[in-house]
């Protein structure tokens, strides 16, 4: 199934969170609400604004707490958190927290990494979630390495497709994310893959595509997620982010970058890319980011690009 021209989409920011865990210089708490009451003020309204981990494995999201009373005043925001088991998923309940994403990897390698679980033991760890979430909280699944693992290579197809039939189960409204963690999934590859989910979940309508640019395909690969009719993507401004629990995987698809293309097909994100670029460009000067995406550069200070060839 495609996606009509016209149909808008949706971008969550995940820079605040994908972009941020990595960087080891603390950023100060209120640098990073600033950040989050421009992208808002920019037409981001799904941010990823923090997650609730141990803060000895990622100490620069010790302060989320903070972030998510912050959220709070921000007009237009709807913040979501990552939580990697249910325990977690109860604190950030009890501060406030009202969208969280529950996190699982296909390959069961990284999921050891990340969250020191076998992949069958989070499917527990999100059915106990969703089951003492109050009225009102929401919940996405992002699974992790649904194309690649960095320690044991390309993932199954089949894999992914078994590990969705459980979550389906447990989590049968939750908004799903296949996520592509080390950056090495090619277009076809992405096409192929949401295309078969789809069809084996036909009553899903909430597919979230959350590429790495590690390769330089991450544009190209949303829009190939998008022509098979997926219509919400993640991405981070300034390009920043990679997974700490996957050696090699760079930043994020640059926001700013899928803005630009998405405007120059003619489909809606709701993003002023002017305020969003402004953004973009104090991010990538944060102390310790490795900044990523084109469209800072093309685009210079003038708001459109000149050519005399």
């Amino acid at each position: 199934m495609s996606v009509a021209k016209s149909e808008p989409v949706t971008l969550v920011e995940v820079g605040p969170r994908d972009g941020f865990q990595g960087i080891g210089p603390f950023i100060p708490t209120e640098t990073k609400i600033d950040f989050l009451k421009r992208l808002a003020a920019a037409g981001l309204e799904r941010i990823e604004a923090g997650s609730f981990v141990s803060p000895t494995a990622l100490p620069q999201l010790r302060d989320v707490g903070a972030i998510v009373a912050a959220c709070r005043e921000i007009p237009g925001l709807k913040p979501q958190f990552l939580v990697p088991n249910a325990r977690y998923g109860a604190t950030a309940i009890e501060a406030g927290a009202e969208v969280l994403v529950f996190v699982v990897s296909v390959s069961e390698a990284h999921n050891r990494s990340n969250v020191r679980r076998h992949p069958s033991e989070s499917v527990g760890e999100c059915a106990r979630l969703i089951a003492a979430r109050p009225a009102g909280v929401e919940v996405r699944v992002d699974v992790a390495t649904a194309f690649d693992c960095p320690f044991t290579g390309r993932v199954a197809e089949s894999d992914v497709l078994d590990l969705l039939d459980r979550l389906v189960a447990v989590a049968p409204d939750a908004e799903l994310c296949l996520c592509d963690t080390t950056g090495k999934a090619t277009p076809d590859h992405v096409a192929a893959l949401f295309a078969a989910a789809r069809e084996r979940f036909p009553e899903k309508d909430r597919w979230a595509f959350h590429a790495h640019d590690t390769y330089g395909l991450g544009l190209a690969n949303i829009h190939a997620a998008w022509r098979v009719g997926v219509t919400i993507f993640d991405a981070a401004f300034a390009g920043l982010g990679g997974c700490p629990f996957a050696p090699g995987a760079t930043g994020n698809v640059a926001t700013e970058d899928v803005v630009w293309m998405f405007r120059q097909m003619g489909v809606e994100t709701g993003v002023d890319l002017d305020a969003l670029l402004s953004v973009a460009r104090d991010g990538a000067l944060l102390p310790g980011g490795t900044p990523g995406g084109r469209i800072r550069d093309a685009l210079g200070d003038r708001g459109s690009p000149t050519c005399g060839a």
